[in-house]
């Protein structure tokens, strides 16, 4: 009776684990809050999208409103393309702006809506026209590092050249 008792926790415990790995499938997929309800389209041109993937989450003040549907370059004008489905019960202004934003330091990337405040609202089709690219924490290092390095060489000329004199 007692390996019996012992088979069955095993057992429960196996599957418990298994339910745990399936829902953190899901949400490392960015499955999860797929609720399949009717969507519109619109799309988004930006320099520079960083690591974001399709399917990334598309929010505004922190709720979930869509999924990006598709990623693409375009030739002509050497930007990326992205197609997004946002819920339809979700209406936004036609001058809201889209960014590409950072969950966190170092994770996952998302597009963050801000309402605008023109009358007419987005429909299926339209495109944003304010987006701001996603910042690329390897330019930013080389960004700091090039002012530090000229301001480093603006002392030296303001001291003449001789870092002597500054010690005397």
């Amino acid at each position: 009776m007692e390996r019996t008792t012992l088979d069955l926790w095993v057992g429960a415990f196996v599957v418990g684990g298994l339910i745990a790995l399936t829902i953190l499938a899901f949400k490392v997929g960015n499955l999860g809050g797929y609720d399949g309800s009717e969507t519109y389209s619109v799309s988004a041109e930006f320099d520079n999208i960083g690591g974001l993937k399709v399917k990334a989450p598309i929010k505004s003040s922190g709720v979930v409103v869509g999924r990006v549907a598709d990623i693409q370059f375009d030739n002509g004008k050497f930007r990326a393309r992205v197609e997004m489905r946002i819920g339809k019960q979700f209406q936004f202004p036609k001058d809201t702006s889209a960014s590409i934003l950072t969950s966190g330091l170092l994770g996952e990337q998302y597009i963050g809506l801000e309402a605008g405040g023109d009358e007419v609202n987005l429909k299926n089709g339209d495109k944003f026209k304010l987006t701001q690219s996603a910042m690329v924490l390897e330019q930013l290092i080389g960004q700091f590092l090039f002012s530090k390095a000229s301001e480093d060489g603006d002392k030296k000329k303001s001291n003449g050249g001789d870092s002597k004199a500054v010690a005397q």
